[in-house]
């Protein structure tokens, strides 16, 4: 499975745009069958940057992952690079 296959979506909603702001969190709608590890290492290939924690949660949307940026990187630059803001 290649990086593109892992994460399927950004996730935006009002409460993801407060994670992004406040949490240095970016929400990801992700491949069911993804792991920790598969999701840490596409979201860093593809976006260049360092993650500190992953977070998962299933919803009927489907498998959201919630990654927390290391401090050194900011989640609002990546929002506006993928064109959230």
């Amino acid at each position: 499975m290649n990086e593109y296959d892992v994460i399927v979506r950004p996730y935006i909603t009002e409460k993801a745009m407060v994670m992004i702001e406040k949490e240095n969190k970016l929400t990801f709608i992700v491949h069911r069958d993804a792991s920790k590890k598969e999701i840490k290492w596409a979201i860093e290939k593809i976006f260049n940057v360092k993650v500190a924690d992953i977070n998962i949660v299933f919803t009927k949307e489907g498998k959201k992952a919630l990654v927390k940026l290391k401090p050194e990187f900011r989640a609002d630059e990546i929002a506006t690079r993928i064109g959230v803001f």
